[in-house]
């Protein structure tokens, strides 16, 4: 779990809303510029004369001039800009909701939370987007005030009428994580993240990007508005867990293949593409490459930070960051209790660990959240792809993700070597006979701008858009090449965790459509679909990526949420299957894993079924 899941975590995310169709002044629609990819929309830059810590603590006024110029452009892009993507629109709007909460313009509120409702596909979204800003509202009615103990308890009234008749079964997940939320709500958060998110950016350059602007806008709502009614959400929701809440049924177990010695198996070479492998934790297990180079390892191949060759099967960590890693991986596991609401003396520790956070300790205690997080991934990964299958025969490609707030420097040379790493990674693949692949890990043009920003490279926000484009192609091209010229691996990724279109964000490489990529989306233990998944055209099958457990470094066993774990869930049943039959071509072993899956009735999940695809091997060998 890296330092901005934790983060969005601890600000919820943003309430959705959706546009009406902007008329032009002649009454007729004014004809708008089709938007196909997030690339086709224009960026912004605001001048501002105070650090955006500064700004977020100003007072109303100068907090809304500033605002309000964000509005503007906003109205502008949805009046000029044909965007079909919701995600998109959530994001542009989620924005002009809360400037106008802030100007106290009521209605207008009310308007968009009703429009995006009626829009909402996510069954438990539609039902909730909204549901605090509405009780926010309605509590100010009642109290005549937006704060203050009458107030607050007229939102704890509210809040509890909204949520007492919505079922349990589609909404509780997420009012567990509201719940969450409100527990680990303090100011320490906002304005540290203001601190080393946004002041960093003013000091390059003296501008935010509409991107930082938009965050800026959300801290400020959230240190005046959600804050002051945290406490009252926790309580009205920790009441209704305790009145209703019933553990969903698990549909996995009963899917599951579990293979033994005694079957009649052969090896399979999976790679784990990510941050590498605790080895000790899988022997008999493991593949080894008996005449590795100087530049590649025994059982791997690693690049460093700044796409150096490297060795190890882990990122090695300092004195200081390994004595720091138990107490970290306490947090891990707290935070798992949390969005679970199970009631734990770890999840106590970390809700009131970041509740109190000093804005001074933010960047530290997050960057660190992100080390551990990132550095346990690999092997979490690789313990979910392993299970029950003691033919699997794991190997590492390792990458060294970046966690700290300020990334390393984009330039040019950097992103060559890493796109030629890329083929490098592929290509020790190839030689050394993988079949399958693992990739929970992507990326896209905002990366590399949010990047640059930091950085404060390119005049204005449009001169870093052009940037990151080339960036972002020289380094999608020399992977989609590499991938393509690979049939014979099966490369299976994770769709992403930011509840969007992949193929409208180009992340790479879950936009990928070539023949031997598979991408995942995530659904929950009973098959819904979770909040975070990503989705789009090429996303096909859906996993189990909700609170999954497995290895971290070390040997614990820890449960962890994402697409990250969806995707090693079907790796896991692609390796199985070639266990059981080593002649399935990458065409054979998704068909299996496509033509064993069932489809929900919404249409929007296709649910892997591990038993069903082998019965379908089975039946195709007899």
């Amino acid at each position: 779990m890296t330092r901005k899941a934790i983060f969005a975590a601890a600000l919820l995310a943003c309430t959705s809303l959706i546009a009406s169709p902007a008329l032009a002044d002649h009454h007729e629609e004014a004809e708008k510029i089709v938007v196909k990819t997030q690339d086709d929309l224009p960026r912004f830059t605001y001048k501002l004369d105070r650090k955006p810590s500064e700004l977020l603590a100003a007072d109303d006024a100068t907090f809304l001039a500033f605002a309000d110029r964000v509005g503007a452009d906003i109205d502008g892009v949805l009046a000029k800009y044909e965007i079909a993507d919701h995600a998109t629109l959530r994001s542009l709007l989620d924005a002009k909701g809360k400037i106008a909460m802030m100007h106290g313009d009521d209605a207008t509120v009310m308007d968009t939370i009703e429009q995006e409702r009626a829009l909402e596909e996510k069954p438990d979204a539609k039902l909730l987007n909204g549901i605090r800003e509405e009780a926010m509202l309605m509590a100010a009615q009642t109290a005549g005030a937006t704060s203050g103990e009458a107030y607050e308890a007229a939102y704890a009234t509210h809040l509890a009428a909204a949520v007492a008749p919505m079922p349990w079964d589609v909404v509780g997940t997420n009012l567990k994580g509201l719940k969450r939320s409100g527990l680990i709500a303090g100011p320490g958060l906002y304005k540290g993240s203001a601190i080393s998110e946004l002041d960093p950016v003013y000091e390059k350059s003296g501008a935010l990007s509409s991107s930082a602007a938009n965050e800026l806008i959300y801290l400020r709502y959230a240190a005046t508005r959600w804050l002051p009614v945290a406490d009252e959400t926790a309580a009205v929701l920790a009441k209704q867990i305790a009145e209703r809440d019933v553990q969903k049924p698990d549909i996995w177990a009963a899917r599951e293949v579990t293979l033994s010695a005694s079957d009649d198996l052969t090896p399979v070479h999976v790679t784990i593409w990510d941050s590498g492998i605790d080895l000790d934790l899988f022997p008999g297990r493991i593949y080894t490459d008996a005449n590795p180079s100087d530049l590649t390892d025994p059982h791997g191949i690693a690049f460093d930070l700044v796409e150096n060759p490297a060795h190890g099967d882990l990122m090695p960590l300092t004195d200081e960051q390994a004595a720091r890693y138990p107490g970290m991986l306490e947090d891990m596991k707290g935070l798992s209790d949390l969005q679970l609401s199970i009631e734990s003396a770890a999840a106590d520790a970390v809700a009131a660990r970041i509740s109190k956070l000093t804005p001074e300790a933010y960047e530290d205690y997050f960057e660190t959240l992100s080390l551990f997080g990132s550095y346990s991934h690999g092997t979490h990964v690789a313990g979910i792809a392993a299970r029950g299958n003691p033919a699997i025969r794991l190997s590492y490609a390792r990458i060294t993700f970046d966690w700290r707030t300020i990334p390393e420097k984009p330039t040019e040379e950097l992103v060559r070597k890493g796109a030629a790493n890329s083929k490098s990674y592929i290509d020790w693949m190839k030689r050394n006979g993988t079949r399958i692949a693992n990739l929970s890990w992507g990326g896209s043009p905002s990366g590399w701008e949010s990047a640059l920003e930091k950085h404060g490279i390119g005049k204005d926000a449009e001169e870093r858009k052009a940037i990151a484009r080339k960036y972002f192609e020289i380094a999608r091209d020399s992977l989609y090449e590499a991938m393509k010229g690979a049939p014979d691996i099966l490369f299976i990724t994770s769709a992403g965790n930011s509840d969007s279109s992949a193929n409208f964000d180009e992340s790479l490489p879950a936009s990928f459509d070539l023949p031997n990529v598979l991408t995942v989306g995530a659904v929950d233990q009973a098959g819904d679909e979770t909040n975070f998944t990503s989705y789009g055209a090429t996303t096909r099958v859906h996993a189990n990526g909700f609170q999954v457990p497995s290895y971290v470094p070390g040997g614990e066993i820890v449960p962890f949420s994402g697409t990250s774990m969806s995707s090693p869930n079907v790796t896991n049943l692609a390796a199985k299957l070639l266990a059981l039959n080593p002649e399935l071509t990458t065409t054979d072993l998704i068909d299996l894993i496509i033509e064993g899956a069932n489809k929900t009735e919404d249409g929007r999940r296709v649910l892997i079924n591990p038993k069903k695809s082998v019965e379908l091997m089975e039946a195709k060998e007899g």
